[in-house]
Parts: C-alpha cells; structure tokens; sequence
C-alpha cells in the first residue's frame, strides 16, 4: 500500500492527500517533518515533503506524485481522458503551484511565523503575484470549478493554495489579491468542503494545529 509522508499542515501534502481520498485510492499516513538529517534525504533528496513509499522505492514532489497515481491507477481518471482537458487541468495546476502559491511563500514567515521580510522583498513579490494573479484569472473559469461544472485535480491544487495567497497578500498588504481580481476564492473553497475528501483534510489539518498549540503551553 502507498504510504504518504510527511504532515497536515504542509499544503502540499494536503495537495496529494486530498487526491488520494477523492479518487478512493488507498493509502496510510506517516508523520514525517521536514529535515537534513540523512534518515530523510535517502528518502527525499531534499529533505522535504511530501513523498511517498511503494513497492518500487520512494517518490518526492507533489505533482511527480499525482502524475505516478494517475498513471499507476488508469481506472480512477485522475486526469481526463481528453488530451486538451487533461493538459489544461495541468496548465492550472502550474499556475497555482509555481505561479502563485511559490511567489507569495517568501511572505509566509511575516503572514504566519511571527517574523518579518523586508521592504524589498514585499515589493518584488507584490510586481510577480499582481501580474500572476492577472494570468490566473484569466485561466480559472470558476463555473462553479475551475474548469466549468465539473470537479478536476486542479481544484485539489486550489483548495490547499488559494486560501495561503488571498490570506497572506490581505496580512501583508492590507488587501486581498484574489478578491480585487474578481476571484471570490472564499465561495469557491466553500463549495470544495462539501467534499468529503476536502472535509476530511481540513479536519486533519485543524487537528495538527491544535496540537501542535497545546503542546508549546
């Protein structure tokens, strides 16, 4: 059985768990946090997370894995089976992966961490994202998903990234990235938690944080 490393709060292991549980895949969990010790590099050459375990060895990044699964599992129809859709699903997932989510992670240790950036690095992120989320919403059709009526794995991409980007450009910048560009993420990760799947890895992730809270009282 595939066994997910690492932990609830990474929103790319929520990426590829989210992937696991609505397309019914099995699989077990494993806690795992990110590292340089040499336990973890044999595993993942960088130290982070997530990856996973199979019979055929270990196997890191996120969409390297979602690639493995929908290969590995033909039946489930991670991707369409239509060329054009399954490459504009891709198209999306880059956006929000490299995009957005990866340009405004810089800002995370201010937004979240207690820490701060500098005027700098707010200024080179607030030129990149302005732009990106220009592009995005050029892609993302919301009608209710983000290619049209129906659910693809893109979403599961939008649900653990959108939610980072709008809240951490509202902390940093006094405004919400998405919102101004006319995308109402909010409603959009509404829908999503009507999803067990969705329903299920926010739970694990509220859990996580709660404790890891109680354990630094």
């Amino acid at each position: 059985m595939i066994k997910l490393c690492g932990f609830a709060l990474s929103n790319y292991y929520n990426k590829v768990k989210f992937v696991l549980l609505e397309y019914g895949i099995p699989f077990e969990e494993e806690f795992v946090m990110m590292s340089q010790e040499e336990a973890l590099l044999v595993h993942s050459p960088l130290g982070k997370v997530p990856f996973i375990r199979t019979e055929h060895g270990d196997l890191c990044e996120s969409q390297a894995i979602i690639e493995y699964l929908h290969a590995r599992f033909p039946d489930k129809v991670i991707f369409p089976a239509d060329p054009w859709e399954a490459a504009k699903q891709r198209e999306l997932i880059t956006f929000l992966d490299l995009h957005l989510e990866l340009v405004v992670r810089p800002l995370y240790k201010e937004a979240f961490f207690g820490g701060t950036v500098s005027d700098a690095t707010r200024a080179h992120v607030e030129k990149l994202l302005t732009r990106h989320v220009a592009g995005f919403a050029r892609l993302a059709q919301f009608g209710p998903y983000l290619r049209g009526a129906e659910f693809g794995v893109a979403d599961a991409a939008a649900y653990v990234n959108l939610p980072l980007v709008g809240m951490t450009t509202q902390i940093i910048y006094g405004r919400d990235f998405l919102l101004d560009a006319g995308m109402d993420w909010k409603r959009y990760v509404k829908l999503l938690n009507e999803r067990p799947a969705a329903q299920r890895v926010t739970a694990d992730r509220k859990a996580y944080s709660a404790a890891a809270a109680a354990s630094k009282q």
